[in-house]
């Protein structure tokens, strides 16, 4: 009889067991330690963490194994973003098409929906408390320490996958010790702190469920996700020091009240009790961490230990799904030669993780200093109306990234081309007055013609 291949991944987040699914139809015995306890045996508050949102990417990954549907069961759809400006006034800018959605998803529920699947549809088993101390990369042999009975013991396995976030032991503990590997760390200036806005007293939403909701303020911003109980998932971004508005000047219920009351009042308004609440969750830090290369000798870096990103484009878990669909691909194409599989995933996807973190960065930038902008939303509706009346030369760069499988690196060169084009339409003479008009779609077709646009 022939003996089961096996494959170890180290971390049971949301990539890591999303893979063991896909290597699991490959016939792998997968078996996954994890570092901290199961989180689904404590109690997941809606407000732990940043609500992430699934798109097209995210999708096309959990299908192709069959468990996106078991994600939808807990996911809300958000259309458009909502913009609240000072005076408490709504402006709602759509995604994408009609219909065109992302999707709010609790990050403690979609892991530990995530950490079921991997059990029933990988078949994989999991070890909590477990952590790597160090890999023989050469060899595949991973070095772990139970923490709960401290036993250190080794386990050797034909594949190994780091998929252990952003400060990833495997990557700091063994692959940065060797030669020519290349990673470098970048915090930005920005921390963020979270929210838990509570349903009404009856149980409802206070906002519309169905969008993104953004309060841009040019340094800063906060943003809320809805969760299923009529919560909504607040996250603050703003400067740690150094401004007028920053973190280190929030430091007594006085200033958290004044601060809420002067620049985010209609918020204040439905949360009173904001100053209360202010310290339920940490103050947290935001970087960026690029290394290259992914891989050596039985070992793969995937998700946030190869490419972690800042989240203001909302494609943290996207990519990391995206990397299961690629590596897939990989496999298939190479019919499981590792050393083959990997030496492509590295070259190839680098790229697109790079591409990835530069988006991110930008629509930082977008999302706090000019969605509110009169410029920026008709920019936004040239491109929609010239988008829709030829889709096969203009997809809006939003749309290529979080609508389409395009890769990270062509929508972003892509998006950048087109952005040089529209700051001609924008500076044209009246263009506030003739936006929609034929002689301006006509520029916009003659303009366009100089890219050869991949939809």
């Amino acid at each position: 009889m022939e003996q089961q291949k096996s494959a170890v991944i180290i971390g049971a987040g949301l990539v890591g067991s999303l893979w063991a699914v896909y290597l699991s139809k490959a016939g792998y015995k997968v078996t996954i330690y994890e570092r901290r306890s199961d989180i689904r045996k404590a109690e997941i508050s809606a407000g732990k963490s940043i609500n992430l949102a699934l798109s097209v990417r995210g999708w096309t990954a959990l299908d192709a194994v069959g468990v996106g549907d078991e994600i939808r069961e807990i996911a809300i759809p958000m259309y458009g973003r909502m913009m609240h400006d000072v005076e408490g006034n709504l402006n709602f800018q759509q995604y994408g098409k009609e219909g065109e959605a992302i999707y709010s998803v609790s990050r403690g529920k979609v892991n530990a929906k995530m950490m079921d699947i991997a059990e029933t549809h990988g078949g994989a088993t999991i070890h909590y408390n477990h952590t790597c101390q160090k890999v023989d990369l050469e060899n595949g042999i991973v070095t772990l320490t139970d923490t709960i009975n401290n036993k250190t013991f080794t386990v050797e396995s034909e594949v190994i996958f780091a998929v252990d976030g952003a400060f990833s032991n495997v990557r700091y503990n063994s692959m940065q010790k060797m030669e020519r590997f290349t990673y470098s760390q970048n915090f930005i200036a920005d921390g963020y702190r979270e929210i838990l806005l509570p349903a009404d007293e009856n149980g409802n939403y206070r906002m519309d469920k169905n969008s993104l909701h953004i309060w841009p303020r040019g340094r800063f911003m906060l943003i809320a996700l809805a969760n299923e109980d009529g919560s909504f998932t607040c996250t603050l971004f703003m400067p740690h020091e150094g401004d007028k508005y920053a973190f280190d000047k929030l430091n007594s219920r006085e200033a958290v009240n004044t601060f809420f009351l002067d620049v985010f009042p209609d918020f204040y308004k439905m949360m009173p009790n904001i100053a209360d609440a202010w310290e339920d969750h940490p103050l947290s830090n935001l970087a960026i961490i690029r290394c290259y290369p992914w891989h050596k000798g039985k070992v793969a870096l995937m998700g946030d230990a190869a490419h972690a990103t800042v989240p203001f484009y909302g494609q943290g878990m996207n990519a990391g799904f995206e990397d299961c669909s690629v590596l897939w691909g990989l496999m298939q194409k190479h019919k499981e030669n590792w050393p083959l599989v990997f030496d492509e995933y590295s070259r190839t996807r680098k790229a697109d993780g790079d591409a990835l973190q530069d988006l991110s960065l930008d629509n930082y930038f977008v999302m706090r200093d000019f969605v509110g902008d009169p410029a920026f939303i008709l920019r936004k509706k040239i491109e929609a109306k010239f988008s829709s009346l030829y889709p096969e030369r203009w997809m809006p760069l939003y749309s290529q990234v979080t609508f389409s499988n395009i890769k990270y690196s062509v929508a972003y060169a892509q998006g950048n081309l087109q952005n040089s084009i529209m700051d001609e339409v924008m500076a044209l003479p009246e263009i506030e007055k003739n936006w929609e008009s034929e002689e301006i779609m006509n520029y916009l077709v003659e303009k366009s013609k100089q890219f050869n646009f991949q939809v």
